[in-house]
């Protein structure tokens, strides 16, 4: 590639300084062309070209940059001696332009040729050269001058693009099964009678009339697991997990929170079967009584209105699974029959998932003497997060013990007995708040569950 002249370096910086000025790109490119760089010329009347694509000097630079012979083009009257050379005379006199009124004869006609659209076969030109072809031109820069626009396409029902559906994170049938949650038997056996029984005996469910349709409330303290037996419920059932959270359908304009719930209802029903889990429910759909802002108020009128379906087999294979901490803020409606109608206290792990957890947290981690059964005594009243920190914060002492001697050692059962010791459980707060609505707002038997449990833990 030959070195570029100074003038040819000064153009390059001022084209970079102003990328949109195509007059200065153009003449860039006529220098890089005289400079013999046609392909250098190339790419910077493609660039022009995306900035001005009717830009005929463009164009015409471009045709010359890619080594097409230059076209004259028709004038408007053009002259009779050049379309329609006239016979060699005996005698033939200099050669002059004539005038347009001394030869009417070859002054074009009423109906003049018209010109090839743009794609289509050109006519040769008088002269027997052939004309432009700009559709070969358009093939041989495609790969330079990329589309301008694209267009979506249009689905046949109206639903508007089919990738749609693709707007939401859809996890793929599979992966965790209820198997993989260590222990909660209780919490096992609710699942499979609200969801997984009707499923696997479809005879049954026909003869019982049992819909695949349901909605189950998970409620209970932070940290204990309600996503992931969300997702294990979706693996059960060989079903899509579409997980929602606040910041996927709330919206500061007016409407785009309803339609973004109408969005996550159309995509499940789309991929039924499908699991939806709406996380932080007290968020999606707080008390309406309690909310000033309408916006929020349609968009908890909207959620119910996605959960009765448009009709009764709209959201059939459509399973709707929804966890808060607070379920004494969620609004009553959202918990009437057909809609969450079923409710399900998950608690802080029993000793049996406490040592799974702890098993799947050490399993990459350098250990050495560990007993998880021990740890799981030890740690009774930690939720799953806090028992992730104990693991953390015991790679983190082994880890600073071994920078300072300068020696590596494993994680022992010192580490995670000593951090286990120092963790406060995290849940003890939530059920400090919840006892007080067990005792005084337990309306219907809402939270006999809860109720149990903190008598059987003497906090009630």
């Amino acid at each position: 590639m030959p070195e570029d002249s100074p003038l040819i370096q000064s153009l390059r910086t001022a084209v970079g300084a102003a990328p949109a000025d195509v007059p200065l790109r153009l003449h860039l490119a006529e220098l890089l062309l005289t400079d013999g760089q046609p392909e250098a010329a190339v790419a910077e009347v493609a660039v022009a070209l995306q900035h001005a694509p009717g830009d005929a000097q463009a164009r015409q630079l471009m045709v010359r940059a890619m080594g097409v012979p230059p076209q004259t083009p028709a004038r408007e009257n053009p002259a009779p001696a050049r379309e329609n050379p006239a016979p060699a005379q005996e005698n033939p006199a200099p050669v002059q332009e004539p005038h347009p009124s001394s030869a009417p004869e070859s002054r074009p006609t009423s109906n003049p040729e018209p010109r090839p659209a743009s794609g289509q076969e050109q006519a040769p030109a008088p002269g027997g050269r052939p004309r432009f072809d700009w559709r070969a031109a358009e093939e041989q820069v495609g790969d330079v001058v990329p589309p301008r626009f694209v267009e979506a396409p249009v689905r046949a029902d109206g639903e508007g693009d089919p990738g749609d559906a693709d707007a939401w994170d859809v996890e793929e049938p599979g992966g965790v099964r209820l198997a993989d949650v260590g222990g909660m038997h209780e919490v096992k056996d609710r699942l499979e009678a609200a969801f997984l029984a009707p499923l696997r005996n479809p005879e049954l469910r026909k003869l019982y009339g049992k819909s695949l349709r349901g909605g189950l409330l998970l409620y209970g303290p932070p940290g204990c697991g309600k996503t992931f037996i969300a997702r294990a419920v979706a693996g059960e059932l060989g079903a899509s997990f579409l997980s929602v959270s606040v910041n996927d359908v709330l919206d500061m304009w007016i409407g785009n929170s309803e339609r973004n719930m109408h969005e996550v209802f159309r995509t499940a029903r789309r991929q039924a079967p499908c699991v939806v889990f709406l996380d932080e429910l007290d968020a999606l759909g707080a008390k309406r009584s309690r909310t000033a802002h309408s916006g929020m108020r349609n968009t908890v009128n909207q959620l119910l209105t996605e959960l009765d379906g448009i009709d009764s087999a709209a959201n059939e294979g459509v399973f709707v699974l929804a966890a808060t901490n607070v379920p004494w803020d969620v609004d009553n409606a959202l918990r009437r029959p057909g809609r969450l109608d079923r409710t399900l206290l998950v608690l802080p792990p029993d000793a049996p998932a406490r040592e799974a957890i702890i098993r799947y947290h050490l399993r990459d981690r350098p250990i050495e003497n560990v007993d998880p059964a021990k740890l799981a005594k030890v740690t009774d009243g930690l939720s799953g997060a806090d028992l992730a920190h104990v693991c953390e914060a015991a790679a983190e002492r082994a880890l600073l013990d071994s920078a300072r001697t300068g020696t590596v050692r494993l994680i022992g059962m010192k580490d995670l007995l000593a951090a286990a010791k120092e963790v406060v459980p995290s849940a003890e707060p939530w059920f400090a708040a919840a006892r007080n609505v067990a005792m005084f707002a337990n309306e219907g038997g809402m939270y006999d569950d809860l109720i149990a449990y903190l008598k059987k833990r003497r906090k009630l």
